[in-house]
This record gives structure tokens, C-alpha cells and sequence, in this order.
């Protein structure tokens, strides 16, 4: 299982464009495939900062949800959405693997 993370710097002024932009996000990611977990909007401390958060079984599976995020109609209008409003102003995104499980010995411990 992966993690992606998408770590979005934002135009502070456009917040409110952002937070629909993830309700859109929050509708059709997970009926293209991924497990969302969330979409995060600046509450305290930076303006700036946004972030989304979702696990895909592999980097395969990974391609195939982008294929079908871009020919749903609301991953359409979203994308078109963001490019008209230009609310993001710069979007990184980040594969990571979980390395804590309850299951992981922790050092000196056996399993």
C-alpha cells in the first residue's frame, strides 16, 4: 500500500475555492479507485499550506486511477475549476510506505 501526498501551496486569499475544490476531490476520488483519506485546508498557522491525502494499492493501480479521475466529468470540471480560478500555486506530490505497524518489532524485540 502507498500513501500519496499531495502538498499544495495556495493563494491565501482563494481558501474558501480550495475547500470546494477538496469537497469535489472528496466525491470522485474514491469512486475512481483510491482510498481518500482527506483534504486539508489552512485552519491555524499558515495560510498557505493545504494538503491531500489518499492510499493506492500500488504504482499500477496508481495509473489506472488517473486514466479514470480524468475521464470522470466532476475529475473534469474540478481540473478546469482550479485552472480558471488558479487558487493553487504549487502542487507536489509524494509516494511514502507505511514503516510503523503494530506488527514491526521495535528494537531488541523478536517477532
Amino acid at each position: 500500500m502507498l500513501t500519496c501526498i499531495i502538498r499544495y501551496q495556495i493563494d491565501p486569499t482563494k481558501t474558501e475555492a480550495f475547500r470546494q475544490y477538496a469537497r469535489n476531490w472528496g466525491e470522485a476520488i474514491p469512486r475512481n479507485g483510491a482510498d481518500l483519506i482527506g483534504y486539508f485546508a489552512p485552519h491555524e498557522g499558515s495560510a498557505t499550506q493545504a494538503y491531500g491525502i489518499y492510499n493506492i494499492a500500488d504504482l499500477a493501480s496508481y495509473e489506472r486511477y488517473r486514466a479514470r479521475l480524468a475521464a470522470d466529468p466532476l475529475g473534469q470540471e474540478n481540473y478546469a475549476f482550479a485552472q480558471r480560478e488558479r487558487f493553487i500555486l504549487r502542487e507536489e506530490r509524494s509516494f511514502l510506505k507505511l514503516a510503523s505497524t503494530p506488527d514491526v518489532p521495535t528494537l531488541g524485540e523478536s517477532k
